[in-house]
């Protein structure tokens, strides 16, 4: 691989590029500022982030990207090209480019981001879904004829997979994540303290002081925003065991999920996931407690991986060694090659 080469976590809260030999080169959320007016960037990344709740008419603040698939095309490729031109300069060598995906989106979805990428400045293209990235990129050995699994849980999607001998044996994805904590936060003490909040300080919460079993330390903070009643300034108390109440709902999903995926499994590759354990990683694999809940409710060990942000960037990079045994059909460790013309080699 080359300097020119760049795995990529176009994730729904943020997004991650990673370049073998240098790391992280950007790590930063996935939201966009634009003139309402003219349609032209005015802020990007951790800028455009501060801005949400807080911009004036004239300025939009979009997040490109909802649920783990691309939601506005235009907007997405605006800010994907603002990122690319930050981390490497392509005017004489264009870079190819690792990209993760959910591993329930559609034909057109697949689509949608290899466009996207492309456009941004990528002389090819390649997907791999997000729970074999994460497994590579968490350092597991998904050649060995053993079986180890993992779980991705990102802003937008939850991804479990089974992997050996190159493969996904067994895999689930559902449209839950962090952002859907962070809707139940807000409709949590929307309904009990009759106090409206934003995104922004459901996450704070969420970060600040969630949990995901009551075996975790209890700890409080303040949350403020508008009373549901009187329109005005407020500030309310909130305990971690209220944030645990509030996002029981999201954390079941989860749990099923695993659950669904275990039970799919065939039983040598079980084994193997008894005695390997379970592999955490994306953003709420960082919740207090969520190895526990899952050690509790499968029987099997679990741990977060190193570095749990930057697995899926990490091994969509690493993936590139593959990409021509990829073309021939050899390795399964991706599932596109895209050069940017109308045909999807498979």
């Amino acid at each position: 691989m080359t300097t020119k080469d760049f795995g990529i976590d176009f994730g729904t809260a943020r997004v991650v590029i990673y370049a073998e030999g240098k790391g992280v080169v950007l790590d930063e959320p996935a939201v966009i500022a634009v003139n309402a007016n003219t349609g032209k960037m005015f802020a990007c990344g951790e800028e455009a982030y501060a801005m949400q709740g807080r911009a004036p008419a004239s300025i939009e603040v979009v997040r490109p990207l909802a649920k783990g698939v691309i939601a506005d095309f235009d907007y997405a490729c605006m800010m994907l090209r603002y990122f690319m031109q930050r981390v490497c300069a392509y005017k004489v060598i264009k870079p190819r480019a690792a990209v993760s995906v959910p591993a329930l989106v559609t034909a057109v979805e697949q689509r949608s981001f290899m466009d996207a990428v492309y456009s941004a400045g990528a002389r090819q293209v390649m997907l791999i879904e997000e729970s074999m990235a994460a497994a590579v990129g968490a350092g597991l050995d998904v050649e060995a004829p053993r079986g180890c699994m993992v779980v991705e849980i990102g802003a937008g999607t939850t991804d479990v997979a089974v992997m050996s001998l190159k493969g996904v044996a067994s895999s689930c994805s559902r449209r839950v994540g962090g952002d859907a904590f962070d809707e139940a936060i807000m409709r949590y003490i929307r309904q009990k303290h009759r106090l409206l909040i934003g995104s922004l300080s459901a996450e704070r919460l969420k970060i600040e002081i969630g949990k995901a079993t009551d075996g975790e330390e209890e700890k409080c903070t303040t949350v403020s925003g508008r009373d549901a009643v009187s329109g005005l300034p407020r500030v309310c108390e909130i305990t971690s065991r209220e944030i645990l109440e509030a996002v029981y709902e999201p954390l079941q999903e989860v749990l099923h999920t695993i659950q669904n995926v275990l039970e799919n499994t065939p039983p040598e590759l079980s084994a193997d996931i008894y005695d390997n354990g379970i592999i955490l990683t994306g953003g709420m694999a960082q919740l207090r407690g969520m190895t526990a809940l899952v050690s509790a409710t499968t029987g099997i060990c679990c741990r977060v991986a190193d570095d749990p942000m930057h697995c899926v960037a990490r091994g969509a990079a690493m993936s590139l060694k593959y990409i021509h045994m990829l073309h021939s059909g050899v390795y399964d460790i991706g599932k596109f090659l895209y050069d940017g013309s109308t045909t999807l080699t498979n």
